[in-house]
C-alpha cells in the first residue's frame, strides 16, 4: 500500500476519534486506532509510530492540506476537536472553488466512454451531486475519435506496465500479410495524433506498436520482465510523434514558412526546440533539433506549399519526391464533373 494511501487512512481514523463525543482518546489510543485501521486494510500487522501520529495531528492542525483542524488537548492528556461539529470531511468551499470543480467535472465527463475511466463514472456522478452541478455543456472539448479501435487493450497494457508483466501480443502491421506474435516487455503508453501506441522491448530492441493493430494480448508468466525504467519526457524529447531511434542523433531541421502560415507555427511550435532564425516580409525561417522520422515527414508534408525544408538536404529531397509523386497522381486523375 502506498504511503499516501496510508496517510489518508490515518487521517480518516484520527478524524473519527477526535469527533467522538463519547470517548476520551490519549495519544496512545490514537496510535492504536491508526494501527488497527491499517491492519484492517492491509491484512497484516502495521504498527504506527508515535512520531507519525504526532506529525499527522500537526498536519491536520495546519493549513498544509486545508484542514486547519481545531485539535485541542484537555485534561493534559486527551485529544479532541474543540468544535464538536468539526470534521475534515466538512471542509467548506467558496463559490470560486465550486466553479473550478464544476469545470473539472465537465472535462472528466468527456472520458466516460474511455475504458480506463469506466470505474470513474460513479465518482464523477458523486462530484456532480456534491457540487450541485448544473449539467451545463462542457466549454472545453477534447479531440477524440469515437470509432478508434484498440482502446479496449489499454487496461491490460496499463496494468502490465504498472505490475511489470511480459505479454504475448498477436500483432499485424499495415504492411504485413499475416499476424505475428510479439513477446514484449511493455514500458510506456503514448497517444499521438489521436492514436495510441505501446512502447515496448521485443528481442532486445524498442518498438512502438499501434493499439489498433493488436489482435490479442495474453500474459506471459514464463519470462522475467525487463524494466527499461523509461521516463516519457526524456525518451520522447528529441522527436515528433512516437518513433524513437536508439542510434540516430537529433539533427537541425531548418525550414521556411510563408508569412500567412508563420504565425501558426510560432504559436504552435512543431517541437519544443523550435527557434526563429530570421524573418522577412515573405515569411519566417525556423529551426528545430529532432530525429528524422516518419511522423516528422508527415507533419512537414501537411503544410503543403506553405513550407519548404532547407536542411538537411536528404530530408528536403525526400519531401520533394513525395510532392512530385503527388502532383503526378493528380495530373493523371480523370474524374468527370458532377452535373
Amino acid at each position: 500500500m502506498s504511503s499516501n494511501k496510508n496517510a489518508l487512512i490515518r487521517y480518516k481514523t484520527l478524524d473519527k476519534c477526535l469527533k467522538n463525543k463519547y470517548r476520551k482518546y490519549t495519544l496512545e489510543d490514537l496510535i492504536d486506532a491508526c494501527s488497527d485501521a491499517l491492519f484492517e486494510f492491509e491484512g497484516k500487522e502495521s504498527y504506527v509510530s508515535r512520531r507519525t501520529v504526532q506529525l499527522d495531528l500537526q498536519n491536520m492542525r495546519s493549513e498544509k492540506f486545508g484542514y486547519e483542524a481545531p485539535i485541542e488537548v484537555f485534561e493534559r492528556k486527551y485529544y479532541r476537536y474543540s468544535d464538536s461539529e468539526y470534521s475534515i470531511h466538512n471542509i467548506s468551499v467558496n463559490e470560486s472553488d465550486l466553479k473550478a470543480m464544476n469545470n473539472a467535472v465537465q472535462i472528466l465527463k468527456q472520458f466516460k466512454d474511455f475504458s480506463m475511466f469506466k470505474e470513474m463514472n460513479g465518482v464523477i456522478q458523486k462530484l456532480e451531486d456534491s457540487i450541485h452541478s448544473t449539467g451545463q455543456k462542457s466549454i472545453i472539448h477534447l479531440d477524440k475519435n469515437e470509432q478508434l479501435k484498440g482502446l479496449e487493450h489499454i487496461d491490460i497494457l496499463y496494468e502490465s506496465i504498472s505490475n511489470k508483466k511480459v505479454l504475448n501480443i498477436l500483432y499485424r502491421s499495415f504492411t504485413a500479410r499475416e499476424s505475428s506474435n510479439y513477446v514484449v516487455h511493455p514500458q510506456l503508453l503514448k497517444e499521438f495524433n489521436n492514436r495510441w501506441f505501446l512502447i515496448c522491448q521485443h528481442k532486445g530492441k524498442m518498438y512502438n506498436l499501434a493499439l489498433d493493430r493488436m489482435e490479442s494480448i495474453e500474459p506471459n508468466e514464463n519470462i522475467p520482465y525487463i524494466d527499461k525504467d523509461l521516463d516519457g519526457d526524456e525518451y520522447f524529447k528529441d522527436i515528433v510523434g512516437v518513433t524513437v531511434s536508439e542510434t540516430m542523433a537529433p539533427r537541425n531541421v531548418i525550414f521556411f514558412v510563408d508569412a500567412h502560415n508563420a504565425p501558426y507555427v510560432k504559436t504552435k511550435p512543431l517541437h519544443k526546440s523550435q527557434e526563429i532564425l530570421s524573418e522577412t516580409e515573405e515569411g519566417t525561417l525556423f529551426k528545430i533539433c529532432v530525429q528524422i522520422n516518419f511522423e516528422l515527414e508527415r507533419l512537414l508534408l501537411g503544410f503543403g506549399e506553405s513550407l519548404i525544408v532547407h536542411k538537411p538536404r536528404k530530408l528536403r529531397l525526400r519531401l520533394q519526391e513525395k510532392f512530385t509523386a503527388g502532383f503526378k497522381n493528380y495530373e493523371k486523375l480523370d474524374i468527370p464533373d458532377e452535373g
